[in-house]
């Protein structure tokens, strides 16, 4: 029996079509940050695939990601998914043994056998309503193996500031591990900055009352206080705003390890 035809994998794909636009290395500190991280996950040896969810009309951050992972594991498969069928027509010539090119959406399509290890949606869910949020999440939930992980968020164009959700695969189902932000000091540090590209559980939540404006306020005053740490530089002010922010009561992962290089974890409780 001949082979399907790889856009006649999943069931009616799940979403909408993204407007696509990407740029070259977009995403890089996502995957960076997926290394350091979670480095167990990427270097399995269960052939459990990395799904790049949503990647455009181009296939330059599944590529992309498919290089960088491959440093640590060469066997790693790679999967980009795509709800537009152009789409991944014209991804289907840089599919090789190890990367994928498949019609579909929060419904991941997956072959018999197959499971996931991360699945990064990036740009997607920001154009959807915050009641959509959780059904996609779910949808999603299904195809990740447990202690698998989902980094859903939103970047700037360029990529220099992110903001995502990190959420565990347990046996119960996702649980909320971090809200990670993410700066490369390009467009020097603002915490307001990060409020425009807040992931779409809580950028509609920015309202007095709500954890997410009390957090904002006090990443300001806690940048407010510690400003005179410019003096020895971006990432030094940075790191001691997070310290002070923690010093607030919140779940900062203070290891210089992350704040150095632009990332900050603000860790759900336990």
């Amino acid at each position: 029996m001949p082979p399907k035809h790889p856009l006649a994998i999943p069931k009616k794909p799940q979403g909408q079509v993204t407007r696509g636009k990407t740029a070259r290395n977009r995403l890089r500190q996502v995957d960076n940050f997926l290394l350091l991280y979670a480095p167990g996950l990427i270097s399995s040896r269960d052939e459990a695939l990395f799904v790049d969810l949503g990647y455009g009309a181009e296939a330059i951050t599944t590529l992309e990601s498919a290089e960088r992972f491959r440093r640590l594991n060469p066997n790693l498969k790679v999967l980009g998914v795509e709800i537009e069928p152009e789409r991944v027509a014209a991804a289907l010539p840089f599919a090789d043994s190890r990367t994928f090119f498949r019609l579909g959406g929060f419904n991941i399509p997956l072959q018999p056998g197959e499971t996931v290890c991360a699945v990064r949606a990036f740009n997607v869910l920001r154009q959807y309503s915050e009641a959509e949020v959780l059904p996609a999440w779910e949808q999603m939930l299904h195809h990740v193996q447990l202690g698998g992980l989902l980094i859903e968020g939103t970047s700037n164009p360029s990529g220099a500031i992110w903001a995502a959700n990190l959420l565990r695969r347990v046996e119960a189902g996702w649980r909320k591990e971090a809200l990670v932000f993410f700066t490369n000091f390009h467009l020097g540090f603002d915490p307001l900055e990060f409020q425009a590209i807040l992931p779409k559980n809580y950028i509609h939540r920015m309202l007095p009352g709500e954890p997410i404006f009390d957090f904002f306020n006090d990443w300001k005053a806690a940048a407010a206080e510690t400003s005179p740490m410019q003096t020895w530089g971006l990432r030094q002010w940075y790191v001691a705003a997070a310290a002070a922010l923690s010093k607030r009561g919140y779940r900062i992962n203070l290891r210089r390890k992350w704040l150095s290089k632009g990332w900050m974890i603000l860790e759900e409780p336990a």
